[in-house]
């Protein structure tokens, strides 16, 4: 059976399959010089200690094999770095955290190129708008060392309640671009990233120090389930930092942005045909204020926007109807903050505003009505009439909102409505003011007539 499998027709056939053993080779590798903790565990991610403001070396090393990736050959890369958040929960609030931090350190950086160490990189930018991001044009061919400065420090980002809190893990990421044919470098070749936390100056000295004694305290046993410390840290392949200039090709005619004039609440609104077969929208949660399991991402977004969360609308990027309604109440809150968390979480639910004061309305029947019935039910008048009552919620206790009210429910013009009385004691007529509407029971019930204004043009309501 090999021997029949081995013939050319069979050998040409496979060959167009992809191979299950064949692991992807990277076309770029990225080395930071700067040892990784002993204190992480043997399956875990490796961590690395940084100084802030110290200069570390990032080596830019072409990785691809012969014949990989021949449209470079002879041209320039670019490459975005970054720190960002490790947690997810802070990537969902890195805007407001980063706000914070850009208040506390008016005029600083997060992240800084040492453009003086560095070696072989090109038009470097930075954007005052993207704090934590440097940006560079690189030879793959050539020797390049990026050499960056992260001036955040792990602990200005835990919340200090007693003193002594443990630092935030970042990472560094780096993402890849080539040219398109337009000449933008925004083709995504490669990214990759690793775990960092940042001390105050000679701080990750000292941490580095700590782990490894800790270490030698252990058992050879103990030490089996840990990683070596190795002297440089390799990035390892990851996805694409999303708001990199990959996320904002589209079918829009206009041109994508580039990094130089991005903002940070950039975004674009998937096309509806990216949102899975099931949410095959029907344009009903654009007209209400309902948000429905079946809306696609791009509807999803357009209600975003018409409930005033524009700044959360590149976070949901990819969150269709179904997917945001699926989030809790402490969900929202760990993402957007209390106050926009428990506001998102209350316009998802469509919360109505409790009315003030409800009353029972109704219209007196005709008197003709009225005999018709009668004599129908052979005198019995106890069921004469039908009495239809609407329901009045009024969120103003004011005489004006009863008025409208009651227009809205009996379909009556509301320029043609004159005055509105309350009968009281032997039959006289009382005018409705905002004192007497807050002074109502509530669900108090009413019988409502019309009667023909002394001018002549309109009427006035009477309510018995």
């Amino acid at each position: 059976f090999s021997d029949v499998l081995a013939l050319p027709i069979f050998k040409q056939e496979d060959s167009s399959l992809p191979q299950e053993n064949e692991t992807k080779h990277p076309p770029f590798q990225y080395v930071m010089c700067a040892a990784t903790s002993p204190a992480v565990k043997l399956y875990d991610e490796t961590l690395t200690y940084l100084n802030q403001g110290q200069s570390y070396e990032i080596r830019m090393l072409d990785n691809r094999k012969a014949g990989d990736i021949p449209e470079i050959n002879g041209k320039l890369v670019k490459s975005i770095i970054r720190v960002v958040f490790h947690d997810r929960r802070l990537q969902y609030t890195e805007h407001q955290q980063l706000e914070g931090w850009k208040w506390n350190r008016p005029g600083d950086r997060l992240l800084d190129l040492d453009i003086p160490m560095s070696v072989g990189v090109i038009d470097i930018k930075t954007n005052p708008s993207q704090l934590n991001a440097v940006e560079f044009l690189w030879d793959p061919t050539k020797c390049t060392s990026a050499f960056i400065q992260v001036h955040c420090i792990s602990t200005e980002f835990t919340p200090r309640k007693h003193g002594g809190e443990k630092g935030v893990p970042f990472r560094i990421q780096v993402d890849t671009f080539k040219q398109t044919e337009n000449g933008e470098y925004t083709d995504h070749l490669h990214s990759a990233s690793c775990q960092i936390k940042v001390f105050k100056p000679k701080g990750a000295d000292r941490k580095q120090k700590t782990d490894r004694e800790k270490m030698e305290k252990r058992t050879a046993h103990e030490k089996e389930k840990y990683q070596p410390s190795y002297d440089t840290t390799v990035l390892t392949e990851c996805s694409p930092w999303p708001d990199t200039p990959t996320t904002f090709v589209n079918n829009s005619p206009t041109p994508a942005p580039t990094f130089t004039s991005a903002q940070h609440n950039t975004y674009s609104v998937p096309d509806s045909n990216s949102s899975s077969p099931n949410h095959q929208g029907d344009g009903s949660s654009q007209g209400s204020g309902d948000l429905h399991p079946s809306a696609t991402i791009q509807e999803t977004q357009q209600w975003l926007l018409k409930h005033r969360f524009s700044t959360y609308t590149r976070l949901f990027s990819n969150f269709s109807g179904a997917d945001l309604l699926k989030l809790t109440r402490e969900d929202l809150v760990q993402i957007c903050g209390p106050a926009d968390g428990i506001r998102l979480y209350n316009a998802l639910k469509s919360r109505s505003v409790r009315p003030r004061l409800t009353i029972y309305v109704c219209q007196e029947p005709l008197r003709s009505l009225q005999l018709e019935r009668q004599d129908a039910g052979n005198g019995d008048s106890s069921n004469s009439a039908i009495y239809v009552y609407h329901a009045i919620y009024l969120e103003e206790m004011a005489a004006s909102e009863v008025t409208r009210k009651l227009a809205l429910a009996f379909n009556i013009p509301l320029h043609q409505i004159n005055q509105v009385y309350r009968q009281g004691p032997t039959g006289i007529h009382i005018l409705v003011n905002d004192q007497m509407v807050q002074n109502f029971q509530d669900e108090s019930c009413f019988l409502f007539t019309t009667i023909k204004a002394e001018n002549g043009e309109g009427f006035h309501i009477i309510l018995k």
